[in-house]
């Protein structure tokens, strides 16, 4: 398992070495910057888990340097400060900083806070992705996004309407499953199907016109002859 990566942002030498013994001690991997160009530059070539920012710097003072962090990154920033008055805390938070901790500090209670942080962010970001996850379907080159409805082959955006979208993800959503014109027809349209209707044929053949480099031999809708359609896992 791979040490989780905190970079510590402080002029100050000394309380630098200090925090880095606690956090090596906890087994996290140390970064240190002396100020907030440096750590800007740590960020261009380094995955950071989180940082330890103190406000008062030279070159580039904390403030400056979280606003400019949050431009790209979103890990959490721990502002460290000698300045404990409401204003300089409301100044780190209100600049993208999700904690504020003053100096002097107790090194067990910033570890408390290090640690309550990064679960925080994982949490938050396993749930995002989850939804991700839920909400894009892949096969193949073929991505389909369910919450904006944008269908992309490679990098082609490939337009659908409304009915053509509906037969994709429930094909796409139950690979391997044949759905019969009835079944497509009553799930997409939710109306009674009449044999005669020939509706969804004609959708499944504009959809592979649009998806399929050759839609006579489809990649992605496959035909169960006398059955119905199916997608599935390339």
């Amino acid at each position: 398992m791979e040490k989780e990566v905190v970079l510590i942002v402080d002029d100050d030498i000394e309380i630098a070495n200090l925090i880095a013994i606690y956090l090596q001690n906890e087994g996290y991997e140390v970064i240190k910057a002396e100020n907030g160009l440096r750590a800007l530059e740590v960020l261009k070539s380094t995955n950071v888990d989180l940082i330890l920012l103190d406000i008062m710097m030279p070159q580039m003072d904390g403030i400056q340097a979280c606003m400019k962090i949050r431009e790209q990154k979103n890990m959490p920033i721990i502002m460290l400060s000698a300045k404990t008055e409401d204003m300089d805390k409301i100044l780190g938070l209100t600049a993208g900083a999700d904690d504020y901790i003053g100096k002097p500090f107790n090194p067990l209670e910033l570890i408390a806070r290090v640690k309550s942080q990064l679960r925080r962010y994982k949490k938050f970001n396993g749930s995002i992705s989850s939804a991700i996850s839920e909400n894009i379907i892949e096969i193949d080159e073929l991505s389909i996004n369910t919450d904006t409805h944008q269908v992309k082959v490679g990098e082609r955006e490939v337009k659908l309407t409304p009915r053509e979208f509906g037969i994709l993800e429930l094909l796409a959503r139950n690979k391997g499953i044949i759905f019969s014109n009835e079944k497509i027809y009553e799930r997409v349209w939710k109306e009674e199907f009449f044999k005669s209707d020939n509706t969804v044929m004609v959708h499944i053949r504009k959809l592979r016109e649009k998806l399929e480099d050759d839609s006579r031999n489809p990649k992605y809708i496959k035909t169960v002859w006398g059955v119905g359609y199916k997608v599935e896992n390339i």
